[in-house]
């Protein structure tokens, strides 16, 4: 596993572009996130899913969650919810808050399924790197029933040799996940209670 530092990847075209590479071919990174280290792969690539369900020990039934940087992003996923459903989120986000929405199409990290929950983070250096190499599924780093990492240096122990980078962004503030809400119901319905107070004040 290489380890390089949020900081780092993001000053250098080559370093972006290696890691462009790498999630493009299957590979898997762990990414600091608003609340705990995350496990990051294409969510259109079969191969990464695969690897990271495998890490995990999760069900392969399980849909994964995907982090975007931008609206522009969700259509390159298939998200195919209507502009005033996206605007009321667009509203919101970035913000510990992920949201079912529903798909053109499945794609790997959907699990065959015809929705997908999406999020735009809370995390600046993050969203400059989604925008830089695009969205990236974002499940916690942790096998399936222990704790979530929120420290640095405790994730990149988890699973060293299943991961292939570990972006280094310090110790995040950890707490609890984020709030996962159904938008492909009406009115959206909470399906986990987290980070961020669903209604909005």
């Amino acid at each position: 596993m290489r380890r390089i530092r949020i900081e780092e990847l993001l000053a250098s075209p080559e370093e972006l572009a290696a890691f462009s590479a790498l999630l493009a071919r299957g590979g898997v990174a762990a990414i600091p996130t608003e609340t705990f280290y995350g496990l990051a792969a294409d969510p259109t690539s079969e191969v990464g899913v695969r690897r990271i369900l495998a890490l995990k020990g999760r069900d392969a039934a399980k849909p994964l969650l995907a982090l975007c940087g931008d609206r522009a992003q969700l259509s390159r996923l298939g998200v195919a919810a209507d502009a005033a459903t996206l605007d009321r989120f667009f509203a919101i986000w970035p913000a510990a808050l992920t949201v079912v929405l529903p798909l053109a199409r499945a794609i790997p990290a959907s699990q065959g399924g015809a929705t997908l929950g999406v999020r735009v983070p809370a995390h600046d250096r993050l969203r400059a790197l989604l925008s830089r190499v695009g969205p990236v599924t974002g499940t916690s780093l942790n096998r399936s029933g222990e704790a979530p990492c929120s420290d640095a240096d405790e994730a990149a122990r988890v699973a060293p040799r299943e991961i292939d980078v570990f972006v280094d962004g310090g110790k995040t503030p950890g707490g609890v996940a984020s709030t996962l809400l159904d938008a492909t119901v009406d009115p959206p319905r909470v399906l986990r209670e987290g980070a961020y107070a669903w209604p909005p004040s």
